[in-house]
C-alpha cells in the first residue's frame, strides 16, 4: 500500500526531533537592540504579535485571544505601557473601556523583531493550500492541548 507520507510513529518521532530545535531557534531570535533594555519576554512577544498583526484591541480581548486570565494582561500592557512601548486610551465609544495599542515609537523595532517568524511561517505554509495550512494548525493545537493536558500538575 504507497504512502504519501511517514506513519504515525515515524511522525511522532520526526516531532520529537524537530520541536525542542524550532522553540530553540525561535527563542535565539534577537531582541532589536532598540528594545534590549525593556527585558522583553516570549510571553510580551505574544502580546505584541497580536497588537502588531490585529490593530488596537482592549485587554480582554487580548486575554481572550492569548488565552490567558485579564489580570495577566493587563499587568503586561501596564509594564509595557510604563515602557512606552504601549499606549492605553479611552474608547471613543464606551468611556468604560481602555484601548491598548503599539506605539509608534517602538513599532518598526517591533516589526523587525517579529518578521523572522513571520517570514519563516510564510514560506512554510504559502505553497500550502488553505485546508491544509488549517491542517497544520490543528495539529499544533491539539499537541500544545494535549500536552497541557497530560503535564498538568496536581494541586
Amino acid at each position: 500500500m504507497p504512502t504519501d507520507g511517514p506513519t504515525v510513529d515515524q511522525g511522532v518521532r520526526e516531532m520529537i526531533l524537530l520541536m525542542p530545535r524550532l522553540i530553540a531557534r525561535a527563542k535565539r531570535i534577537p531582541v532589536p537592540e532598540h528594545l534590549q533594555d525593556f527585558a522583553l519576554t516570549p510571553r510580551h512577544l505574544s502580546l505584541l504579535a497580536l497588537l502588531l498583526h490585529d490593530g488596537p484591541a482592549t485587554v480582554k480581548t487580548l486575554a481572550g485571544k492569548l488565552e490567558v486570565a485579564s489580570t495577566t494582561v493587563s499587568l503586561m500592557v501596564g509594564d509595557l505601557s510604563r515602557k512606552g512601548i504601549l499606549a492605553r486610551c479611552e474608547d471613543e465609544r464606551d468611556r468604560r473601556r481602555t484601548i491598548v495599542s503599539i506605539t509608534d515609537e517602538h513599532r518598526e523595532a517591533i516589526e523587525g523583531w517579529l518578521a523572522a517568524g513571520a517570514d519563516a511561517w510564510r514560506t512554510a505554509l504559502e505553497p500550502l493550500a488553505p485546508s491544509e495550512r488549517q491542517l497544520v494548525i490543528d495539529a499544533l493545537l491539539t499537541y500544545e492541548r494535549e500536552t497541557m493536558r497530560r503535564t498538568r500538575q496536581p494541586d
